[in-house]
């Protein structure tokens, strides 16, 4: 028997869109929960680089707000099932319900008597950019019965569900400890709650940091706040006596930058210097020497290995590799080799766009550099400037530098500020260009490099092929 929640994962603000979807996947993967990692899996993406390739596919289609995802839990009753068919029955779950529309993470965690599977999956569908549409009724519809069904596969008992679409099973509703989990909030409102208290100067000034921070505050007799992800209102004071309004009014007055840095600065590191007896190392004699170097040649004593650290370094470097080609033949949706040249035909045209728009900026650039240059010498001249006009004769020479520069850009009909304003236009255009060839480079080596692969698989397996007819041939010859 199994029921499934729905939950969804919302946005944490304009600074950090995902703060809580990276959060989510980070608490289904935990290693502790997981049997060390292994009851975690994947649709669309490697689960070491969930976050990273669904932030990619908000940002290709331009929806990187609002939803960011959709969390299910799948809880099973005590006992029933084993770990592999929890892991199983999630991840056949995940596959019909889902699809290959969305990049999806899922996990078992084992670490309660009640076993449970997490489905995270991405707002945004990674194939038509666009977003997953919970609606009413669809958990009794859809979801539920699916589970229901994948659970008489397993041989395991179902829920009934009634016409209003709600599980009768009272089972289930007590069980809210195992069924309603999630992320615990207490911890990150904390840290938040004493960071303004720390900077704020009045109470109005700590209620205000709290909003920039994307809190919403409620106040009366106790003051709570809430932020998007959590299911309700949280409570400051049951934090502890420092967290009452008293409390923090009294913290506002005696915590702050300054005096964080002070009371940081009362113990500096030093150096301690401590007594201690030397006891000189007995010599070996000859004999023990002696029976020392016959266990080392005869393989019974050995040297302390070096780090083999450097093998690892290349297994990842192989690791990120393969992700880097996974999440280019997902991204374009190259499915075989013709695409794959395609592709690269493309990409080799976008370069070669891109470097005449580089070279169209620079060319600008050097018609303007006199200009440039002039500004240039404006800007270093600007104190020296300043002191001749409170009256400083001795700069005299630097004032007339100066002038001469100004009616250099004058003569040309430009104002500082609007040579300051091109300069700056051609600056970010040029970063802006530099941005995007260096990821039409990356995607180009990337297709080139499986091109090249492809190439020499075609040529293996051609090899391969006439060595075949070869013995084929040279058994059917009648022997002499």
């Amino acid at each position: 028997m199994a029921i499934t929640k729905v939950l969804n994962i919302g946005d944490c603000g304009s600074g950090y869109h995902g703060k809580h979807l990276k959060a989510a996947i980070d608490y289904i993967k935990d290693f502790e929960k997981t049997d060390g990692g292994r009851l975690v899996g994947g649709i669309n993406c490697q689960p070491d680089f969930a976050y990273d390739k669904m932030k990619s596919t908000k940002v290709k289609f331009g929806k990187t707000d609002k939803r960011q995802a959709y969390h299910f839990i799948i809880s099973f009753e005590e006992g029933e099932v084993d770990d592999d068919t929890a892991f199983e029955i999630t991840e056949k779950f995940a596959r019909e319900y889902i699809g290959d529309d969305y990049e999806v993470v899922f996990s078992v965690h084992n670490n309660t008597n009640h076993k449970h599977g997490h489905i995270i999956f991405n707002s945004v569908s990674v194939k038509t950019g666009k977003k997953y549409r919970y609606e009413k009724g669809d958990w009794a519809k859809h979801i539920q019965p699916l589970t229901n069904r994948l659970c008489s596969e397993y041989g395991l008992s179902e829920i009934d569900i009634d016409a209003d679409g709600k599980g009768i099973n009272e089972r289930y509703k007590e069980r809210n400890k195992y069924r309603d989990e999630k992320i615990v909030w207490r911890d990150m409102v904390i840290r938040d709650v004493d960071s303004c208290i720390i900077q704020a100067v009045t109470y109005e000034d700590f209620l205000g940091l709290l909003k920039e921070k994307g809190y919403t505050i409620k106040q009366g007799k106790h003051m709570a706040v809430f932020m998007q992800g959590m299911k309700r209102y949280m409570r400051i004071d049951t934090f502890g006596d420092a967290y009452t309004k008293k409390s923090i009014l009294e913290r506002i007055k005696n915590e702050g930058i300054e005096t964080y840095r002070k009371d940081t600065a009362k113990c500096p590191p030093r150096i301690v210097y401590c007594k201690f007896k030397r006891y000189r190392r007995v010599e070996l004699t000859g004999l023990q020497k002696k029976y020392f170097a016959k266990l080392y040649r005869t393989g019974k004593l050995k040297k302390r290995p070096y780090s083999q650290a450097w093998k690892y370094r290349d297994e990842i470097k192989k690791m990120h590799k393969l992700h880097d080609q996974y999440s280019f033949l997902s991204k374009h949706g190259i499915t075989d080799v013709s695409g794959l040249n395609d592709m690269a035909d493309v990409l080799a045209d976008k370069k070669k766009s891109i470097n005449k728009d580089i070279g169209r900026i620079r060319r600008a650039e050097k018609a303007a550099g006199k200009l440039f240059e002039a500004l240039n010498m404006i800007d270093e001249l600007e104190n020296s400037e300043n002191c001749y006009r409170k009256g400083d004769e001795f700069f005299y020479e630097e004032h007339e530098q100066y002038v001469k520069f100004i009616g250099e850009i004058e003569s040309h009909g430009y104002t500082i500020e609007e040579v300051r304003k091109l300069k700056d236009y051609y600056g970010s255009e040029y970063a802006k260009q530099r941005s995007r060839i260096k990821v039409v480079k990356r995607e180009l080596k990337i297709a080139e490099e499986l091109i090249r692969e492809e190439s020499k698989k075609s040529e293996r397996q051609i090899a391969e092929k006439k060595e075949e007819n070869r013995i084929q041939k040279k058994d059917r010859q009648p022997v002499k």
